[in-house]
């Protein structure tokens, strides 16, 4: 059975993990298009060093690479979703990245995966979800 894979959407057409996954290059492009293919493919069974909890969090995970961090969570339904990335600066996750997930998390525990119609249409955004997913997105899709 196949996972479903959703990109986070922080606000109407803000996605933080497609700008995320569209800034990197070579490498570290190569890099996360890999980790993403497994996570895709292996899901909850994707285990470390492919995949860590991310320690006092609940579940919040990290696929690490050698430069790249790539931040999710599962929800029911066979559901991940990706939050967000970072470039790795040092082996510690700085409190700030950190606490920013932490915020995605809980706002899609909170919402869903995807703004809210009611929300998009005070927004003045369109009723209809943006189209597929980013280029960056399109590597590992």
């Amino acid at each position: 059975m196949q996972w479903i894979i959703r990109d986070f959407e922080r606000v109407h057409g803000e996605f933080p993990i497609r700008t995320f996954l569209e800034g990197l290059e070579g490498r570290d492009a190569d890099e996360a298009a890999a980790l993403l293919v497994k996570l895709a493919a292996r899901g909850n069974q994707l285990r470390p060093p492919d995949s860590k909890a991310l320690v006092g969090q609940r579940n919040l995970f990290e696929l690490p690479g050698h430069q790249v961090r790539i931040f999710y969570m599962f929800r029911p339904g066979r559901e991940i979703v990706l939050l967000d990335g970072i470039v790795k600066q040092q082996d510690r996750i700085r409190a700030s990245d950190l606490a920013r997930v932490g915020g995605y998390q809980r706002e899609v525990d909170r919402r869903g995966s995807a703004v809210p119609p009611e929300e998009r249409r005070a927004a003045g955004a369109e009723r209809r979800r943006p189209p597929g997913p980013s280029k960056g997105g399109q590597r590992w899709r």
